[in-house]
């Protein structure tokens, strides 16, 4: 290998361009188990992946961070790369959608019906709280929070938030009961078996869930390979299987 090397600096020998590129992508916190499923069928070189809130992700990138392609859990933190300039003209494109649910800790065996006005500060009990993402910049906080308007019962909830830097760590808290409810996506809710889903949240209740993906200024070639398969057929079965809904 020191041979290898002396030659390269001595001659001038350029390293094959797949040994000088690496592709990094900041994705989404929510697509942890999926998007690591489908780059195991990937057949090129391997990316590094960075999960983490939407919002935290995009500030970082806005902020110079070396990411190659950002897939993020809501149209907003997508718009708000889009008007600073960060991201390759038209390779944006809605990758991925998903549903809101409520979850319990999986020893609680009873259901919720979710209606308008149901007693959600009641079912929380006398000091729990409700564990979902930040609803001031995380995404599935702020679906949670639209939905939970639009059936009239936010208020009597506000003051009784666990928000959280991304949905996984709300999951998280249920998971171990430190929390008696939750709000996070039902592909969130089926990788977990500490949590339960309880309730399903109607679609009609808050914007669409849906996940838009992008490459970013400066990324490497290779990333434009990547984000293609990302949106193929054999990705798509990934997504699928760990209940996402493709939607290219």
């Amino acid at each position: 290998m020191r041979l290898l090397l002396a030659l390269v600096l001595s001659v001038g020998w350029a390293l094959p361009a797949q040994a000088q590129e690496r592709v990094v992508v900041f994705a989404a916190a929510s697509l942890r188990n999926a998007l690591d499923d489908a780059i195991r069928a990937y057949k090129g070189p391997k990316p590094v992946v960075s999960y983490a809130g939407s919002s935290s992700l995009a500030r970082q990138i806005e902020r110079g961070a070396p990411a190659a392609i950002f897939i993020s859990a809501d149209r907003d933190w997508m718009d708000y790369l889009e008007r600073h300039g960060r991201l390759v003209a038209g390779t944006r494109s809605d990758l991925l959608g998903n549903r809101l649910v409520l979850i319990a800790p999986a020893s609680t065996g009873s259901q919720a019906r979710i209606e308008r006005g149901m007693p959600l500060a009641r079912w929380l009990g006398k000091h729990g709280r409700l564990a979902m993402g930040d609803p001031d910049h995380v995404p599935a906080g702020k679906y949670a929070k639209a939905a939970l308007e639009s059936l009239g019962v936010w208020n009597s909830v506000r003051g009784r938030i666990a928000a959280t830097e991304n949905v996984r760590v709300a999951l998280a808290l249920v998971a171990r009961g430190e929390a008696p409810l939750g709000v996070v996506y039902a592909t969130d809710a089926r990788e977990e078996p500490k949590v339960r889903e309880v309730g399903s949240f109607d679609p009609s209740l808050h914007p669409p869930i849906v996940y838009p993906a992008a490459l970013l200024r400066g990324a490497p070639a290779a990333a434009g390979d990547l984000l293609a398969f990302l949106r193929g057929a054999r990705a798509r079965r990934a997504f699928a299987k760990h209940g996402f809904t493709p939607l290219n």
